[in-house]
């Protein structure tokens, strides 16, 4: 396991290896170019991509709807983002689901930093046609999720359901965070599930963002 980070950039780049999967990640919270020198991936048959002039964002974790709701995360972020993933999906979706949540977790607490000059908290709703979900995040320092989506169904596409939220706790478990995310109402499980991760995209760009000072915002004076 190996991470690069440049803190007053907000940038950093994740190598995480075990016998399970193998992991690379590289995040600017501020969108902008970011760049993975060696690729790990032959097939990017699943891959999730979008190049603007602020972002850049290729997500393959070889399961397609993983790629799709990461792709959403980074998108409504404003992170341009690089994940790539080869995971023993001959067995089943779980280790490459996990894995991805806690390298991206590692991979965001590396860009953020120290939490100085923040907001901290935030706030994010989003609606996707009938769905509709809410997110609260504070950069605490105390790991703690709680997700409550409401899905139905066993799988959508090659995700299991099951995983989506288990994903959300590794993240936020990995990244330092506290972390509420609610699916309000809807009947479809994508919508539901898309409004989420979109709803936590908004939540999380606020709490990162200034505060317009260069203090710790805690009582304690310190976070991280």
């Amino acid at each position: 396991m190996s991470a690069n980070g440049t803190s007053n950039e907000r940038k950093a780049t994740i190598s995480r290896i075990t016998n399970e999967t193998k992991i690379q990640i590289a995040v600017s919270l501020n969108g902008g170019p970011v760049t993975i020198e060696k690729s790990i991936l032959k097939d990017k048959s699943y891959d999730a991509t979008q190049s603007t002039s602020s972002q850049v964002i290729s997500i393959n974790t070889g399961i397609g709807f993983l790629d799709h709701m990461i792709h959403a995360l980074a998108k409504h972020g404003g992170w341009s983002l690089i994940v790539e993933c080869i995971g023993d999906l001959h067995i089943d979706d779980h280790h490459t689901t996990e894995d991805v949540g806690i390298a991206l977790g590692m991979a965001f607490k590396e860009a953020l930093g120290q939490v100085r000059g923040v907001k901290r908290f935030g706030t994010g709703f989003a609606p996707l046609d009938e769905a509709l979900s809410r997110a609260v995040v504070d950069l605490s320092n105390r790991p703690y999720a709680v997700i409550e989506l409401g899905l139905k169904r066993e799988k959508i596409g090659d995700l299991s359901c099951e995983m989506i939220p288990h994903f959300l706790e590794s993240f936020a478990q990995a990244a330092h965070i506290t972390l509420h995310v609610d699916c309000l109402r809807g009947f479809n499980d994508h919508h539901r599930s898309e409004s989420a991760f979109k709803a936590l995209a908004i939540a999380i760009k606020e709490s990162i963002s200034s505060n317009g000072t260069n203090e710790v915002p805690s009582t304690k004076g310190v976070l991280f």
